[in-house]
């Protein structure tokens, strides 16, 4: 089943080849017959690929250990979906994982080739193809899952313990959704420029293809989150981690980009600056898959320590984006915008705000590879948390400023002074908010905090009124609640939920309590109103590993609330020691425990936390989600049948 599997991969490499050369040629001769290869040849490619992950997938669920990969990342006493999960646990698989998601993508485009214009479709495809051969090359060359290994080895090394954990089966699939996604937008951008016809019907094709990827992009960075936080015991949700800034900076730029393909759709403008976004955001993509598996980085999150690797994905880096570019600056200056953008429109907030994003990306971007630099020039420095709150955050505070008053700004153009004024109840709350919120919630002035809140406010407020004017326009309520487009929805919930993010780390990051302490069976220790008393520890056999698991019982003012059992696990058969942490949780606080090493014959340290208001940073991620979801549904965006008539003009009929 393993040659199988490899055969598929060597046949998928011969077919991509054929997908990305001979639709440029029928382009080129304007040969429909050629044009056509594309949709064949990505459909074709994606079963080849499926029957290699199947082949893969098999080999771990019957424990094939004559495979190097399954015998590194598994075990004959790893539970059934921890070992369809390491399919993707470690590089070669995880790769595999992305070659899946792009030839999915690929069959997705080919399904719809027939609503495109004939070139367009090819072009598309093509340069997807072209895309694959590079990552089949690299898996067949140097990180091949189907290696055989003799002696064939008794029994698998393991999964990574960090791994085993059901929020890295969701993680990886979730992410590299959206990493991949962002190679349609990459590869309709190419497509424009080769052919020149970028206008407000190209926006249309692309705009679905990139807020899918965008939702499963912030879906998976916001699961890593919530992973990262229970999983690593330490409390935290972000740490600037680069392989957390590698999956940030291209959500960054694709929220640039689904704004600016708004504009594009609507007004015809910004189309070069629309096309750049898109070329950005794929390559960084490809940015991020060079640092996860390069080597440079020492992160929970890597992949790879192998530099050979590296530089097969530097150099294939540098081809996309230098080629990409190229073409960049050859073809766009014929992309000529349909009009002129006033700064006081809606087009022209939507312009900052995509200034602001792209700033934010380069600041995490230098902050990212600056230590790299450093270190390759034999110099050895470290840029952390305070770099990127301190560059960061300034840049965000504008940005929730355009995003609270977008809605109120009409297109074309808009007068300053009624658009404030038209706002003023909105500020008016916000500030009312922001004074009484901390005091209210947590007994505090913070200057900070009240700024914050007063953000968040603005954000949410903000939101809510496309809608409600929406709504007013019409003498029927209901009727005026049925005629929201459901893009708006879509905007009304990813803007909620980054206010609740907002208000969610402002007083996560102010008002936590952290506390180190020593205790024995019966011993108390007090955070706030809270009082956590250790039990004692029990051992406990799991399936592949040993646990000392304790049990904290959590009283305010004498009232049993919880009960937390915090675990200290051991896997035997890699020697890691892992914790798992214990939270209860409502949308108010987070109390959480984390069990330490033991001291002496009964005392343990333990890591007690208090956390107000952290759910709402995940119940953020969850709404910008289903906002994303409920862009992507927009009926205004379904794909119909194009015609291509007037040489480049392109009329679409939806």
């Amino acid at each position: 089943m393993a040659e199988i599997g490899h055969y598929a991969l060597i046949l998928a490499l011969a077919v991509a080849i054929a997908q990305s050369v001979l639709p440029v040629i029928g382009y080129l001769r304007r040969d429909s017959r050629w044009l056509a290869i594309g949709v064949s040849g990505a459909q074709t490619q994606f079963g080849l690929v499926v029957l290699a992950y199947a082949m893969l997938t098999l080999a771990f669920v019957y424990n094939d250990f004559s495979l190097s990969y399954v015998a590194s990342n598994s075990h004959s006493a790893l539970p059934l979906i921890y070992r369809l999960s390491a399919v993707w646990g470690a590089h070669e698989g995880s790769l595999l994982l992305w070659l899946l998601m792009l030839t999915g993508w690929g069959f997705a485009v080919s399904l719809s080739s027939r609503k495109l214009p004939a070139d367009i479709a090819a072009l598309v495809l093509a340069t997807m193809g072209a895309i694959s051969v590079g990552f089949i090359l690299f898996m067949l060359f140097t990180s091949n899952p189907f290696d055989r290994v003799f002696p064939v080895p008794l029994e698998g090394r393991d999964l990574n313990p960090l791994l085993q954990d059901p929020g890295l089966i969701i993680h990886p699939p979730t992410l590299y959704m959206g990493y991949v996604g962002m190679s349609v937008a990459f590869s309709f951008a190419i497509a424009a420029l080769v052919t020149g016809k970028l206008d407000v019907a190209w926006a249309r094709w692309t705009r679905p293809y990139t807020t899918v990827a965008w939702l499963f992009l912030t879906m998976g960075i916001t699961l890593g989150s919530w992973w990262a936080y229970n999983e690593l015991g330490w409390g935290g949700w972000w740490f600037w981690d680069p392989v957390e800034n590698a999956s940030f900076m291209p959500w960054l730029v694709g929220t640039a980009l689904i704004h600016s393909l708004a504009v594009t759709e609507k007004r015809g403008v910004l189309k070069s600056w629309t096309v750049l976004l898109a070329i950005l955001a794929f390559s960084l993509s490809l940015l991020g898959t060079f640092l996860v598996r390069s080597g440079v980085l020492v992160s929970v999150h890597a992949f790879a320590t192998d530099p050979a690797r590296g530089v097969f994905i530097l150099a294939f880096l540098a081809t996309v984006l230098g080629s990409a570019l190229l073409l960049y600056a050859w073809r766009a200056p014929k992309l000529v915008s349909d009009g002129e953008v006033d700064l006081m429109s809606r087009e022209g907030l939507l312009l900052l705000n995509n200034v602001f994003l792209v700033a934010a990306a380069a600041a995490v971007l230098i902050g990212t590879l600056y230590p790299l630099v450093g270190e390759a020039m034999g110099a050895k420095v470290s840029v952390g948390p305070p770099y990127f709150n301190l560059i960061f955050l300034p840049l965000m505070m504008p940005l929730a400023v355009l995003v609270g008053m977008s809605a109120r700004v009409g297109w074309k153009r808009a007068r300053l002074r009624s658009a404030l004024w038209s706002l003023r109840w909105m500020l008016l709350t916000s500030l009312v908010c922001a004074a009484l919120l901390p005091f209210v919630l947590e007994r505090s002035t913070k200057w900070l905090a009240m700024l914050g809140t007063a953000f968040a406010i603005w954000v949410m407020l903000g939101s809510l009124l496309d809608v409600v004017h929406r709504v007013r326009s019409k003498r029927d309520r209901w009727q005026g609640l049925r005629s929201v487009p459901a893009g708006t929805w879509g905007m009304t919930c990813a803007h909620l939920g980054l206010g609740f993010w907002i208000f969610g780390v402002t007083y996560a990051s102010l008002f936590s309590v952290e506390k180190d302490v020593r205790l024995g069976p019966q011993q108390a220790a007090e955070i706030g109103p809270y009082t956590f008393t250790f039990q004692g520890t029990q051992h406990v056999e799991g399936a592949n590993y040993r646990a000392d698991v304790g049990s904290v019982l959590v009283e305010r003012e004498g009232k049993l609330i919880a009960k937390l059992q915090p675990e200290k696990r051991l896997y035997p058969s890699q020697g890691s020691v892992m914790t798992e942490s214990a939270v209860d949780h409502n949308p108010r606080r987070d109390l959480y425990v984390a069990l330490g090493e033991p001291i002496g014959e009964n005392d343990w340290a333990l890591r007690l936390y208090y956390k107000p208001f952290m759910r709402l940073v995940w119940f953020g991620g969850v709404l910008m989600f289903f906002g994303g979801i409920l862009a992507a549904s927009d009926k205004r965006y379904r794909l119909a049948r194009r015609a291509v008539v007037a040489g480049d003009d392109v009329k679409a009929a939806v």
